[in-house]
């Protein structure tokens, strides 16, 4: 097979599974990334098939929905590129960057080592952000049965990986807790432009929410 049939059995894949799932990790917010990921891999004239596969694949089993299973990702994007019989160097470099690409607290060591791996996180971080991103942060906190919000419970700074898994407070939390502090963590020129704008939003979202959270409408 050719790359294009590659990517074009892989999205095939990746709607069979996650096609309908509620909780914003679903196959349109991969459609997303992959759309994202495209358009700055060009930019930055990086390995687009690399890139394109790792944004496909990123969330076929996230760790979220795997009892805390941080590598099953990687296992179940292995055992599909190997069923294509792609070369080895290829399969390693995109299950590496599946393994590294989520966030795990803001404390928590970045372990991304290539372009590649830089631009499929920005892209999925692009994703958590902005409009798109509080309408996720709602979904997959209603997903997870958690307060909207509660004063009375703080923001924490993880500095753990099992802390930040293990951490269960409210979708307003959320906000300061990880999606505020993404756009300092963007790697490409671009990822960088675009966050800025949809960090803004989020900023006037937050505003706006506290003041009706007071009745002041």
């Amino acid at each position: 097979m050719n790359k294009e049939e590659i990517i074009s059995k892989t999205v095939e894949y990746v709607k069979g599974k996650l096609s309908g799932e509620s909780s914003g990790h679903d196959w349109w917010h991969v459609y997303r990334v992959w759309k994202i990921g495209k358009h700055i891999a060009e930019i930055e004239k990086a390995d687009s098939f690399v890139v394109e596969l790792a944004a496909l694949l990123h969330d076929i089993a996230d760790w979220k929905f795997n009892d805390g299973d941080e590598t099953i990702g990687a296992k179940v994007s292995k055992e599909w590129l190997e069923s294509l019989n792609l070369e080895k160097e290829v399969i390693d470099h995109v299950c590496e960057i599946i393994q590294d690409s989520s966030f795990k607290g803001a404390g928590v060591e970045n372990k991304i080592k290539t372009l590649e791996g830089k631009i499929l996180q920005d892209a999925d971080r692009l994703d958590a952000i902005g409009a798109i991103g509080v309408a996720r942060a709602f979904a997959y906190g209603g997903s997870k049965n958690r307060e909207m919000y509660n004063p009375n419970v703080k923001p924490e700074f993880h500095v753990t990986s099992e802390q930040y898994k293990n951490n269960n407070s409210s979708t307003i939390n959320h906000f300061y807790e990880k999606l505020l502090l993404l756009k300092d963590l963007m790697h490409t020129n671009e990822a960088k432009k675009i966050a800025e704008e949809k960090n803004r939003f989020m900023e006037l979202f937050l505003n706006k929410f506290m003041k009706e959270w007071e009745g002041d409408n």
